[in-house]
């Protein structure tokens, strides 16, 4: 008898948007993979960056946890894994799975490996890819003419951020993972966002052989518009905007685009706009080139972050479920 082979899903991003897509896909049968940014360098990044001399783990992490084991002991495991410390000098707003991470990478002298092995300490459901091993950084140039070379100084703007990005790019050239591309090529559906777009999606598009491998998969790509505009990158950002960007970066049209037809909550609302954002406008007209499905798929609940977190998150998030729903019906 003739089985059918299992549809494989690959996620392109970072943070807590590639985050809460996993979670909700990994109930369903498909085989999942991340690829996951490695130029992030504010809070703890910066830290294991600086003293460790090693690449960005924690968009790593919430990839590994997102897909981690939901019996068992694997709860414990998740919220370890998440727990930042908020008290003890030094440790302070790090995170245990920062920390256990960079143990392991000590122990086992390779970074990579020490990925590979804490995927199995939590039984992950699929495999976490960081798009490249080039210890890198992210440049933006603005309108004004102006460069900041870090990323977190892009995610918290010093200057005016409602001034546009103009360029992006990163120094040094960092190269694919060779296990990015492959999975890229054998991709049934490739997912891009949500998230900051020039600081957790594009990134992964700057590196040298992502772009040439989602111009020639045969894969479906959809991006999942964010909800949320973003001081200092997008700021007044339609999602006509965010769409015309990043296909700038991929070179070639999406094939379909998620965006949120629900409304958000006002008390959100009212949060963000101190902070000059906004629901992202569904500005999209009749396109040819891409299929636009307009579906409730925010979340009801709004997020409590660690007082040691120091940097600045997402207030209301996508729902996980209602999300992983759409992207299997893609299937």
């Amino acid at each position: 008898m003739k089985t059918t082979p299992i549809k494989r899903i690959v996620c392109i991003g970072g943070g807590t948007g590639t985050f809460v897509v996993l979670r909700g896909l990994k109930s369903y049968p498909f085989h999942l993979s991340a690829i996951v940014t490695m130029s992030d360098s504010g809070g703890s990044n910066k830290r294991l960056r600086d003293e460790f001399g090693l690449l960005p783990t924690s968009d790593i992490r919430q990839a590994l946890v997102a897909l981690s084991h939901e019996n068992g002991g694997g709860g414990l495991l998740r919220k370890l894994f998440m727990y930042r410390f908020e008290k003890g000098e030094g440790i302070r707003g790090m995170t245990f799975g920062n920390l256990f991470m960079a143990a392991l990478s000590d122990i086992l002298g390779s970074q990579q490996e020490a990925i590979r092995q804490t995927g199995k300490v939590l039984r992950i459901h699929g495999t976490v890819i960081p798009v490249s091993f080039t210890d890198t950084n992210l440049f933006a140039t603005y309108e004004d003419g102006h460069t900041v070379s870090e990323e977190h100084l892009i995610d918290e703007p010093a200057h005016d951020g409602r001034m546009r990005i103009t360029n992006v790019f990163l120094k040094q050239v960092a190269r694919a993972n060779s296990d990015a591309v492959k999975a890229i090529e054998s991709a049934d559906l490739i997912v891009l966002g949500p998230g900051d777009l020039y600081t957790s999606v594009i990134p992964n598009l700057l590196v040298k052989g992502i772009r040439t491998a989602i111009r020639h998969t045969k894969a479906h790509v959809v991006y999942i518009v964010n909800l949320m505009t973003k001081y200092g990158q997008t700021y007044n950002f339609g999602a006509s905007e965010h769409i015309r960007v990043l296909e700038t970066f991929i070179g070639h049209s999406l094939d379909s685009v998620i965006i949120n037809s629900a409304p958000i909550p006002k008390k959100a609302l009212d949060v963000y706009a101190k902070a000059h954002e906004q629901a992202v406008s569904d500005d999209i007209s009749n396109n040819k080139n891409y299929r636009v499905m307009r579906v409730d798929v925010a979340g009801s609940v709004l997020i409590e972050h660690a007082k040691s977190d120091t940097l600045v998150r997402s207030l209301i998030r996508h729902d996980s479920e209602k999300l992983a729903k759409v992207l299997a019906a893609l299937l």
